[in-house]
């Protein structure tokens, strides 16, 4: 029962299109169908597909569903930050257009940040189609840790404690947990959290993003946590998981050296947040003195 002295956070969807037309129609429509949000909190953000679906969208996409048209494809990020920016409403949950939703959950997630005044991020309970898991929560990278996710030592018994203990495994059977990141496949963010840590920085064309994200929700003292309780269908192709010469593979690795440059790079034990938060404050001061000013990370 809701408590009617606090009544619950208006809640909003941002979905980036980038040439898939139909997924993003279904998507949207399965929003509406479910209750999780109205017509006119949904912006779909399109990142200059060279399709043409973006055109497209404006006149297949339900009524009174808000479409923005980039003018340029800054990466997800930026295709976030322009979505979040359009909307009005205290939550915005971030969906990519390969994910659906077999029931409307969300309530707890309202209910969840509205008992938790410093959340600034809740991510969802991300499986395949077959129900699996996607242990879409983890902790901070080591070096040592990327090793064990990225070659075949992960299968070895010492390495094989520290994947599981990365991915926060053993944290999915109870409640909402803390975990230092969680996948920016779904999850739903404070509004006024994402302004003040500088909403996401666009440096990064794809992935890590989230991981910067979540890593200056914490510097500002804000709480991650993970919602066991409210679960998200992600059909997706790991193109980041492809070999380290492809376009793909490159563009993950030079995101990873734009995240451990502004956090710093531990190589064996993970990293404490203090330490996470006193690198982060250096990085920001050398931008600065390159004549940056200060700008949010979104525009550094």
């Amino acid at each position: 029962m809701n408590d009617h002295h606090h009544p619950l956070p208006s809640l909003g969807v941002v979905i980036v299109n980038y040439n898939t037309e139909d997924l993003t129609l279904q998507r949207v429509k399965s929003l509406l169908e479910h209750g999780i949000a109205a017509p006119g909190d949904i912006c779909v953000v399109d990142n200059l597909s060279p399709d043409g679906s973006g055109v497209r969208l404006q006149s297949s996409l339900p009524a009174g569903v808000r479409l923005v048209l980039s003018p340029r494809n800054g990466g997800f990020g930026a295709g976030v930050n322009i979505g979040v920016a359009a909307s009005s409403t205290d939550l915005v949950l971030v969906l990519n257009p390969d994910t659906y939703f077999l029931r409307n959950r969300v309530e707890v997630l309202q209910r969840l940040f509205t008992e938790t005044p410093n959340l600034g991020i809740a991510g969802l309970k991300l499986i395949n189609p077959d129900g699996s898991l996607q242990y879409s929560a983890r902790r901070f990278y080591s070096l040592l840790d990327i090793l064990a996710r990225r070659t075949p030592l992960g299968n070895l018994g010492p390495l094989r404690k520290l994947v599981s203990s990365h991915l926060l495994k053993r944290n999915w059977q109870g409640g909402p947990f803390k975990a230092d990141w969680v996948i920016g496949t779904g999850f739903v963010v404070r509004r006024t959290a994402f302004d003040e840590v500088g909403r996401m920085d666009e440096g990064y064309f794809l992935y890590f993003e989230e991981v910067d994200l979540c890593a200056r929700m914490w510097v500002k003292g804000w709480q991650v946590v993970a919602v066991p309780e409210v679960e998200l269908v992600h059909e997706h192709q790991r193109h980041s998981q492809a070999g380290i010469w492809s376009s793909s593979g490159q563009t993950h690795l030079r995101s990873m050296v734009r995240f451990f440059t502004k956090f710093g790079v531990p190589w064996v034990r993970r990293p404490h947040r203090s330490k996470m938060k006193s690198a982060y404050l250096r990085w920001r001061r050398q931008v600065i003195e390159h004549g940056v000013g200060a700008q949010s990370d979104a525009q550094v």
